[in-house]
């Protein structure tokens, strides 16, 4: 049974135009683009069938096979990540059994993170979109608030129900904590993991949906299937040590590069 990965990339970004070739520099000081480092983290998934990056954009596409990798190019109507994920899946000759959408701004994915998220969607066959959650620590909690504070947008967070059902996310932090939380100790925050994994025939629907309302508020794709009432797993992995930091404002840049830098990431 296969299992596809689709990079969706973009050259026009609202926050950050030109983000997939924005160069990160690792532990070496070696630059790589971030559209190669979340290559990378795809192509280090065992059990992936194919990793395809999907773009409007020739500069991206030009760059992508610049490093070997398969490119589909997508329609620049697309509006967020699943719709391309939606058209380049549709254009395969064979179908697969689940579509995993590793989003290209998020570098810093363990392979395990989409190891554990394939594994729960397919343990849990009423799911129809499975998404990765972290729990987050004091201290990763505290990031999140300050970001909101100055006016950035950080992570994303994830409310979910007793047997794992999406409920909610947001790019505020929630749900509310009342009290203090130590730096290393646990919180009942959990940081939404920029990957998703859809079985085909959710996938094929999404893209026939309008924009939901509070999709476009919080400027969340992955809400459109919530408030059309689709059943979504919200699946919680482990850091096992390692940091996990998505690149949404210039300012990430830095932070990732500090990230990789302790983790000894080339």
């Amino acid at each position: 049974m296969s299992v596809v990965i689709v990079i969706p990339a973009r050259h026009a970004s609202t926050r950050y135009p030109g983000k997939p070739l924005v160069e990160l520099r690792g532990a070496s000081g070696q630059a790589r683009s971030l559209i190669r480092r979340s290559w990378d983290a795809a192509m280090s998934v065992p059990g992936i069938d194919q990793v395809i990056v999907a773009t409007d954009d020739d500069r991206i596409r030009d760059h992508a096979e610049g490093f070997g990798a398969q490119v589909a190019m997508t329609s620049p109507d697309c509006r967020n990540g699943t719709e391309r994920c939606a058209e380049a899946v549709a254009a395969l000759a064979t179908t697969p059994e689940i579509v995993v959408n590793l989003q290209g701004d998020a570098p810093l994915t363990p392979a395990w993170f989409v190891e554990d998220l394939v594994a729960g969607l397919r343990a849990a066959p009423k799911a129809q979109v499975a998404t990765p959650v972290l729990r987050c620590t004091g201290r990763m909690r505290a990031d999140l608030i300050d970001d909101r504070h100055a006016g950035r947008v950080g992570g994303t967070t994830a409310v979910f129900g007793h047997d794992g059902r999406a409920l909610y996310f947001s790019k505020e932090v929630v749900p509310f904590v009342p009290d203090a939380i130590a730096d290393d100790a646990p919180s009942p925050v959990f940081h939404h993991v920029g990957v998703y994994a859809y079985r085909p025939e959710a996938l094929a629907e999404y893209a026939t949906w309008p924009e939901g309302v509070l999709e476009r508020l919080e400027g969340l794709e992955q809400l459109r299937f919530l408030e059309r009432g689709r059943h979504m797993l919200c699946v919680e992995v482990e850091a096992r040590g390692r940091q996990f930091w998505e690149l949404n404002n210039p300012q990430d840049v830095s932070r990732l590069e500090s990230m990789m830098s302790e983790m000894g990431m080339e």
